[in-house]
């Protein structure tokens, strides 16, 4: 169970809207290396993790990525709110307009609506933190991109933050491997117990 705060984890005040950003940025929204995937690979995976740290951990970064996901799609809308149609479309956002007007669809910068192909949850606890590891560097670069295109300090505040938070995922993640492997490399010991005797 989720408690929800009714607000941003980080604020999102963009004062001058840019549709041409809000195209490039959608893809952390609704692409497959953006919040939606990394909020349902995680929350997913972590039912198969072998230590309540392990699961604790996966749902902590799972909850967070939903939270990124509501800054992401704030930051799309405030960039594209009250922008007319003849703009959007001149912007490259014509097809989304006649499909979505301006509300937040999850697609990526292609125009790629989401898919659960992007995530995995394969069972095979290494396999899977490995995946994740990977996935939030993907989200790092994705955020660096972001942040070289754009040129509006209310955009790139955000952007920043959003990337600083991949940072530290990819360090609890590391965190949650090394726990896993220790986990593994345990001793098992066995208590031998007497066999009952036949009647």
């Amino acid at each position: 169970m989720w408690i929800y705060e009714k607000k941003l984890e980080y604020p999102v005040k963009i004062k001058n809207p840019n549709p041409k950003m809000a195209k490039y940025i959608i893809s952390q929204y609704g692409g497959p290396d953006g919040e939606l995937a990394a909020s349902l690979r995680y929350l997913s995976q972590r039912f198969s993790m072998p230590t309540n740290e392990t699961k604790a951990i996966l749902n902590d970064i799972g909850t967070e990525e939903l939270a990124h996901l509501e800054m992401v799609g704030s930051m799309v809308y405030q960039l594209t709110k009250g922008v007319p149609a003849e703009i959007l479309e001149r912007e490259g956002l014509g097809a989304y307009y006649t499909d979505h007007d301006h509300a937040v669809y999850p697609m990526s910068a292609g125009g790629i609506p989401f898919t659960a192909a992007y995530i995995q949850s394969k069972g095979d606890v290494i396999a899977d933190l490995h995946e994740d590891l990977a996935a939030e560097q993907k989200a790092r670069a994705t955020y660096e991109n972001l942040i070289r295109l754009a040129d509006d300090p209310d955009v790139i505040d955000p952007l920043r933050f959003l990337r600083e938070r991949e940072v530290v995922h990819f360090q609890r993640f590391g965190e949650a491997l090394r726990l896993v492997q220790e986990k593994f490399a345990e001793k098992k010991f066995y208590i031998n117990t007497p066999m009952p005797k036949a009647k």
